[in-house]
């Protein structure tokens, strides 16, 4: 299992003319992310578990301070690199833990075989197949959405624009190329990831005006679509 320090994550809630702003300002002091394609970014599609009672989104809701999530995570629809991720916030610092999986162990996971993950030797596979007994987590939903992503290094700062985010509650389409069905429509973010600060250069190039820090998150916001909510 991979490990994280843990890391301060800013979101913001922003418009199509902040996306074409930032665009224009940070190839000039911020490399690309090797997942992107050229100028294009790079699709990102995750399927989160939760449990019956909806554990980790009313924890999500209700801000609680110490709380996690897990979702397997695959990018420009590439089967052959899946991974197991968990998500933890504690004090306002942000953890991830991943390991990887393959497609079979995923669609055997999905048809509801959770041997796969007792018989990985990976920590955190072996992790979520305790949670899934004990705290009866399922696969809830599909979250999909195109990333433009920025790093600088100094600070290990990652700078992510997310837009296009689709939504699905049929967990057996994860491993499909097709579209996901429902359009989370006029919604863009922007995310700054970083360690223990965040670089000046940075800070003023990500200041948007009459923008704030909002706790927005995919899993919630189409959960409660989904949901009708």
């Amino acid at each position: 299992m991979s490990e994280s320090q843990g890391r301060h994550e800013l979101k913001h809630y922003i418009n199509y003319a902040d996306v074409l702003q930032l665009r224009s300002r940070l190839p000039f002091v911020a490399g690309p992310d090797k997942n992107a394609k050229a100028g294009n970014g790079y699709r990102v599609k995750s399927l989160y578990f939760d449990n019956y009672n909806d554990k980790a989104l009313k924890e999500k809701i209700d801000g609680v301070n110490e709380r996690e999530k897990f979702r397997l995570r695959l990018y420009n629809d590439d089967i052959s690199f899946i991974r197991l991720e968990k998500k933890s916030k504690k004090n306002s610092l942000c953890f991830k833990h991943s390991a990887i999986i393959t497609a079979d162990e995923c669609s055997a996971l999905l048809d509801g075989d959770l041997t796969v993950l007792k018989q990985n030797e990976n920590p955190l596979c072996q992790e979520l197949y305790a949670k899934m007994h004990y705290q009866q987590l399922r696969a809830k939903n599909i979250v999909d959405y195109q990333r433009e992503a920025f790093i600088y290094p100094l600070g290990n700062v990652r700078i992510t624009l997310d837009y296009d985010i689709r939504t699905s509650n049929n967990v057996h389409n994860f491993l499909k190329p097709e579209p996901i069905p429902l359009p989370i429509s006029g919604v863009y973010i922007l995310e700054v990831k970083y360690d223990s600060y965040l670089p000046e250069i940075i800070r003023g190039m990500v200041s948007l005006s009459s923008r704030r820090s909002a706790a927005f998150s995919k899993y919630t916001a189409t959960r409660m679509i989904t949901m009708g909510g």
